[in-house]
């Protein structure tokens, strides 16, 4: 990507030194730090929710009750999805590296509405810490889906979860108010909407669905609190409700939470994959559109999860052929990405591994749930682990391999420091070894019907138990020496520069790290990053 000539960078003063003290930090307005405070928050929920799948995990290591009570174990699987879900996985990408990194790539000083953007931050704290009160209280059993009419009727502190989730998705829309407004608005001269990066279109896809679908789920957990709180019978088929309307408000918000989840990750991938094949992107038009053809996809698909229902058969029949329609764009994302890499000059560094582990076990989830997609075969296998396996390798080992792809990838933009790549390695082996081990055998169990949030099980499933739960140490393992690896590099790290990727977009067009206003110029473009002619690429002066 060209740009105006800009003067020398310089690299005394940057986003993180520029006004010290934690008071700054706590009320700084620049998008870089709320994108790094975003990061750390997420990561101490990161490390609860995985402390509480460890525990699953112990405990289902062989049959019969070891460690716990049906009671607890409940609480345990109620928190473990709770927090991974609406606390880590659906903010990780977009709240903490979107916000770093968009207005970067956009050109732009910072996002449209600074304040809206902390004060985002400020309610996902208020809402998350409201839910984990409930730690200290009697605690919560409804499941993380807060199914009706157990959610009503529970006796335990689901009204706080609820209110929780409830403030957080006001969190999720400002965010994605804000990053709509800033992608519309505050665009570098020159840089077209052909000329964006597939990161941003990710992040706009992204956007679109969080203000249109998480008001409803908004309105759903609200009217759950009211009927939990007032008696109102609207779920409670004891006051004249129905248990499934509150499936169907859910799932409308959550499918396409997979989505705010999962698209994302894609982005990232998109960026990744050019830089270190040596190549542009194959296919950039049909990979932004196919963005937004799983965006439309998402809202009309939430019937799937209702096969078993009772839903009359033709919406089953519907629902069914619409969930398929998602393989084609997802399938033209794919095979952009593997035919940018096809013929390349391929450089395996820690971002491009994690590109593997993506691809490896997103497509893996991506097939399982064509399956979960056909009728006669989602009838065996719902509420069977299969479900589980085939949810963690869409949501888990496609988000957080693409996440930890993209740490490593803007690192260096992040601290000024390259990771150590050796140790880097090592943690993605442990990842990706520790995650299949974990999940895959869930698909075999599954088929043979082993039952999902259940605290024991039948002897004859012990074996893959035990193979699970062996796997879920080697990613603990994993998530370890990568956190080691990292925090070891923003001590000692050594100095990264400004672009030692020979990345286009124009984040890497300025210092590492970046100094408060992100620019010392006002970048103009003149060049698309996906429209190069003849046969050699060169991305950056050093490739």
């Amino acid at each position: 990507m060209s740009h105006a000539a800009a003067p020398a960078v310089q690299h005394g003063d940057n986003y993180i030194n520029h006004t010290p003290g934690i008071k700054s930090w706590l009320g700084t307005l620049d998008h870089k730090r709320i994108g790094m405070m975003y990061l750390f928050t997420i990561m101490i929920f990161f490390l609860l929710g995985g402390i509480f799948a460890l525990g699953i995990r112990l405990e289902l290591f062989s049959p019969g009750l070891q460690y716990m009570t049906q009671d607890t174990y409940n609480r345990f699987f109620t928190y473990h999805g709770a927090i991974m879900v609406f606390m880590v996985i659906i903010p990780l990408i977009p709240a903490a590296i979107g916000n770093f990194v968009l207005p970067m790539m956009l050109g732009a000083k910072d996002v449209a509405f600074p304040r809206w953007n902390l004060f985002s931050y400020y309610i996902y704290i208020c809402g998350a810490l409201l839910a984990s009160s409930t730690l200290f209280l009697k605690g919560v059993d409804t499941g993380w889906t807060f199914y009706t009419p157990y959610s009503i009727r529970s006796s335990s502190s689901a009204t706080y979860v609820l209110l929780g989730a409830f403030i957080m998705g006001f969190s999720s829309i400002l965010t994605g108010l804000n990053f709509i407004v800033t992608i519309h608005k505050l665009r570098a001269p020159g840089l077209h909407w052909d000329r964006l990066p597939l990161f941003v279109w990710a992040l706009y896809a992204t956007s679109v669905i969080q203000v249109l679908a998480t008001p409803v789920l908004a309105i759903t957990l609200l009217l759950l609190v009211l009927e939990r709180t007032l008696g109102i019978g609207i779920f409670d088929p004891k006051l004249g409700g129905d248990p499934v309307l509150f499936q169907h408000f859910f799932w409308f918000y959550s499918h396409p939470a997979v989505y705010i989840m999962v698209l994302p990750g894609m982005g990232v991938i998109s960026e990744i994959i050019p830089v270190f094949s040596r190549k542009p992107i194959f296919g950039y038009k049909a990979i932004a559109a196919a963005t937004f053809g799983i965006a439309l996809v998402s809202f009309i698909v939430w019937g799937h999860h209702l096969f078993v229902s009772g839903q009359s058969e033709f919406a089953n029949m519907v629902f069914s052929l619409i969930t398929m329609f998602v393989a084609i764009p997802t399938g033209v994302k794919v095979f952009g990405w593997v035919a940018t890499m096809y013929k390349g000059s391929l450089r395996f560094n820690t971002p491009l591994l994690y590109v593997f582990g993506f691809l490896f076990v997103f497509t893996i989830g991506g097939l399982t749930g064509v399956f979960l997609a056909t009728i006669a075969i989602d009838v065996h296998l719902t509420d069977t682990y299969f479900v589980i396996a085939h949810f963690h390798y869409v949501m888990v080992g496609g988000t957080i391999m693409a996440f930890l792809g993209g740490l490593h990838y803007w690192f260096p933009k992040f601290s000024g420091k390259m990771y150590h790549e050796t140790p880097a390695k090592i943690g993605a082996f442990f990842v990706m070894v520790g995650f299949n081990v974990t999940f895959f055998p869930q698909f075999i169990v599954g088929v043979l019907g082993m039952p999902r949030r259940y605290a024991d099980y039948l002897p004859q499933f012990t074996v893959y138990n035990r193979i699970s739960t062996i796997g879920s140490w080697i990613l603990a393992v994993g998530f370890i020496v990568t956190a080691w690896n990292l925090w070891r590099s923003l001590k000692n790290g050594e100095k990264a520069g400004d672009n030692p990727w020979g990345g286009l977009t124009l984040e890497w067009q300025t210092a590492s790290p970046p100094p408060f206003e992100n620019f010392l110029y006002d970048p103009v473009v003149t060049e698309g990053p996906y429209e190069y002619r003849g046969d050699k690429v060169y991305l950056g002066k050093n490739a």
